[in-house]
């Protein structure tokens, strides 16, 4: 557990690290002689991407269960991946899953590449997934930063410039603090750090191992960073979606692949207009980048077949097992409580 001298931050966070590290299901903790395992490194930070650790704990067990490793999801159907990960959102994320096993499996021999270069080239993994898998599963000196470490380091260099035009120099400060063994380890200590100490609104300076070196807490306002640029607002898209009930089951239509929630099942319905629309909305769901108000509207199975709607029919008591995303379950929901 050597921890390089010129980085005394490192040095202060991973003696803490060893004593407060959270048990998590893909992680191994410090002092453990056990080689991890690049897959479920991956599959972590792929669920981890806009999802908090309380939700995918369960959920990454779940999937480790039925796929153990990278061949077994890459022989398994589109279908039943993209089921599984329903509720998780950024649905995208799930096809990358599958794309990125299969291509370990063909491009590697079913084993995840060490070179950060190599893993970037696969689908769905960027540079601080590549980063993270080089250090957490390989123990290669990498610099990880996420939304946590840069909250962190942005207070412990005060870095007064809004994100995201402070990446740059959050990145730099990083670099400069990591050290050249356990890499891996510190970057997670900053995240521990980030949830138990050092949150977005609260900070418990007086117990934090980085305190005598926060130029925030120096300053008197740590929770003045990091600073960010005004947020824009969402454009609003509007929709109808049509629910068409035949003997106690509901039509159920495929996405296309291309595009918002692609492959997943869903409700019919028309498509999402950008601009003005109805102000009365059944549904509301917020995407990253626009929020969503639909119209429910009841259709008959003679209309939907007049319209040649191609779906199927999926019984009302089985919906849990349809792998819906949470926008159409909020409709089913909706529906649910208006027929009780």
């Amino acid at each position: 557990m050597a921890v390089d001298s010129t980085s005394p931050i490192a040095a202060s966070l991973l003696r803490w690290y060893d004593r407060h590290a959270r048990d998590l299901p893909w992680r191994i903790l410090p002092g453990r002689n056990i080689t991890p395992d690049p897959y479920r490194v991956w599959m972590s930070e792929i669920m981890l991407q806009q999802t908090t650790v309380a939700t995918v704990r369960e959920r990454f067990a779940q999937f480790v269960s039925r796929w153990p490793t990278v061949v077994d999801l890459a022989a398994a159907a589109d279908s039943d991946v993209l089921a599984a990960w329903a509720g998780l959102g950024y649905y995208a994320r799930a096809r990358n899953l599958l794309a990125c096993a299969r291509a370990v499996v063909e491009r590697h021999g079913g084993i995840f590449p060490q070179d950060e270069d190599a893993l970037r080239a696969l689908p769905g993994i960027g540079p601080y997934t590549a980063a993270a898998i080089a250090a957490f599963a390989y123990g290669h000196r990498a610099v990880i930063v996420d939304g946590n470490v840069e909250r962190v380091v942005s207070r412990l260099r005060a870095i007064d410039t809004p994100l995201p035009a402070a990446k740059a120099n959050i990145y730099d400060a990083m670099d400069a603090m990591t050290p050249a063994h356990r890499a891996g380890d510190f970057a997670q200590a900053m995240m521990d750090l980030a949830s138990a100490v050092c949150a977005p609104k609260r900070t418990n300076c007086l117990i934090c191992p980085l305190q005598d070196d926060c130029a925030a807490r120096r300053a008197g306002d740590p929770l003045r960073f990091p600073l960010k640029a005004a947020r824009k607002q969402r454009p609003v898209r509007h929709g109808e979606v049509w629910w068409v009930e035949r003997d106690g089951a509901v039509l159920l239509v495929r996405r296309p692949d291309k595009g918002m929630l692609g492959g997943m099942r869903g409700l019919p319905g028309s498509g999402w207009i950008d601009g003005a629309g109805s102000d009365v909305a059944d549904v509301t769901h917020v995407f990253t980048h626009f929020e969503l108000r639909l119209k429910i509207v009841a259709m008959s199975p003679a209309e939907a077949a007049r319209r040649g709607i191609d779906g199927a029919y999926w019984p009302l008591e089985q919906l849990d097992a349809a792998g819906l995303p949470t926008l159409y379950t909020k409709v089913t929901d909706k529906m649910g409580a208006t027929k009780a």
